[in-house]
């Protein structure tokens, strides 16, 4: 990984979503990020606090500010939309922002469906500012796009995909501290990261697959996983998971069990849900339905459960992992409290 920043310094804008599920692509980049240096979280809910503290209750000396203005202190050269809310859009008050951002100077990297690109005075503003806009989430043309091909069987290091029981459950950080527990252990890893916010942090191989025009989804993850594996010779590739399998709204995950053709799948979830988030009404399937359905579609297995503690004190994880086990049978791990370790030692136990 690189161990410079890819881009530059960078703020998050986040005001109202931190330490929400709206806010899951600052919470990726506050935890870390090999594309930026971020130097400061904008949500003036939580202004003075640290955002680690906020987040795992981990300080990771990155602040919380007020707005834009406090944040310019730290003399970034990205302002980074931080926001992920449902369907992408970008609310009137973070429009404002963007354009305060381009006045002083900076570039605006974007993962949201609104392009910023699309709107006139935006980049008038912003050629007027020289400064760069990106909208991650744009669809590429369909001349870069890849057909599935079947390549994906040449791939013989062990592959792992991180799937969930919902959407915004934390499939893309487990699958990130999967990796880098690997590569403490002396082992090749790779992340296929398959959103915008695991671009953001600086995936080396990825694809943003709610971008994609849907032939070509297959074909794009095939392609990420077999580049990765060519031009690396990982141990192992940990394939980051979308939405989930029986997610009304966000039905992912099809298309990486029957392209990225894991091993092993770890799920992902969250035990104190009841509906699937911001769905009220939708019942969360269980643990069990949602591995026979795993099971079912790709004829996998289910290595061992990740926990997200979110609704719990740190004193009741381990009873929530030991009854997930009860449930299920298999391992559960909270690899964000208790680090992963323990689950890569299991992982390391797959190799061949």
């Amino acid at each position: 990984m690189p161990t410079t920043p890819l881009d530059g310094p960078a703020v998050v804008y986040c005001e109202g979503a931190f330490n929400t599920p709206n806010g899951k692509t600052a919470h990726g980049l506050a935890r870390f990020t090999y594309r930026y240096t971020v130097l400061a979280i904008i949500d003036s809910r939580y202004a003075g606090q640290d955002s680690g503290e906020v987040l795992d209750g981990k300080p990771n000396g990155i602040p919380v500010v007020e707005n834009l203005e406090e944040a310019l202190q730290f003399d970034p050269a990205y302002f980074v939309i931080g926001l992920a809310p449902d369907g992408g859009r970008l609310p009137a008050a973070g429009r404002r922002a963007v354009a305060e951002a381009i006045a002083a100077g900076l570039n605006v990297d974007s993962g949201l469906h609104d392009f910023v690109h699309k709107d006139a005075g935006l980049m008038a503003a912003a050629r007027a500012h020289g400064v760069q806009v990106r909208d991650i989430r744009m669809t590429p043309d369909r001349d870069q796009l890849h057909f599935f091909t079947g390549e994906i069987e040449q791939v013989d290091c062990l592959k792992l995909a991180v799937l969930g029981t919902d959407s915004a459950i934390g499939k893309r950080t487990t699958a990130w501290l999967i990796v880098q527990g690997l590569q403490r252990a002396g082992r090749g890893a790779q992340m296929i990261a398959t959103g915008q916010t695991g671009w953001m942090q600086g995936a080396k191989y990825s694809m943003i697959m709610d971008s994609c025009i849907n032939d070509f989804v297959s074909g794009e993850i095939e392609h990420a996983v077999v580049s990765a594996y060519r031009n690396e010779q990982p141990d192992v590739i940990v394939i980051e998971g979308q939405g989930s399998l029986m997610n009304p709204a966000y039905p992912g995950g099809f298309e990486i069990l029957a392209a990225g053709r894991p091993d092993f799948v770890i799920l992902q979830h969250a035990p104190t849900r009841k509906e699937y988030d911001g769905f009220p009404g939708y019942r969360l399937h269980s643990l069990p339905e949602q591995i026979n359905a795993i099971k079912v579609v790709s004829g996998r297995e289910v290595l061992a459960v990740t926990l997200n503690h979110e609704g719990l004190r740190k004193e009741g994880i381990p009873a929530a992992c030991r009854a997930v086990t009860e449930q299920t049978g298999l391992p559960c791990y909270d690899v964000l409290a208790d680090g992963a370790g323990e689950l890569v030692d299991l992982i390391m136990s797959k190799l061949h």
